[in-house]
């Protein structure tokens, strides 16, 4: 069995954006050359999130939209904001997301369904965070 790891580090221009990694997901699983496995996707935040769906733009903006409404960002509301912090809508939105995705290894290819995509979600951002890459299989 092998087994590897790496580390992404993103860092967003501005507070709520969707980046597509893929493509970043995609080399790990070549470099670890694991043929056979399957790969954990997993955000190192509690204000972010990864999750998998199609990389269609308007999609993105509904999930945006969508997660707006169910936890607005800026109001005194939320307890946690009480206590001097501003971002307890991050920590709701970061829930309803997910915190993580599991994907299927298979003839050493991330084994996706016609339009899946793994995204990283961020939503307390402009600052560096990590975002954990493990791969484990034959």
């Amino acid at each position: 069995m092998k087994s590897h790891t790496q580390y992404l580090w993103l860092n967003t221009k501005v507070r709520q954006e969707f980046v597509n990694i893929t493509s970043q997901v995609e080399e790990a699983v070549k470099k670890s050359g694991v043929k056979e496995g399957l790969c954990l996707v997993n955000t190192m935040h509690i204000t972010a999130s990864v999750f998998i769906n199609d990389n269609e733009r308007g999609l993105h903006k509904d999930f945006s939209q969508w997660l707006e409404k169910l936890a607005p960002y800026g109001i005194d509301k939320y307890q946690h904001n009480l206590t001097g912090e501003d971002n307890a809508d991050a920590h709701l939105k970061r829930t309803v997301m997910g915190r993580e995705v599991v994907v299927a290894i298979t003839n050493g290819k991330l084994d996706f369904g016609p339009w899946e995509q793994i995204f990283y979600g961020e939503f307390d951002g402009q600052r560096k965070k990590r975002v954990l890459v493990k791969i484990i299989g034959e």
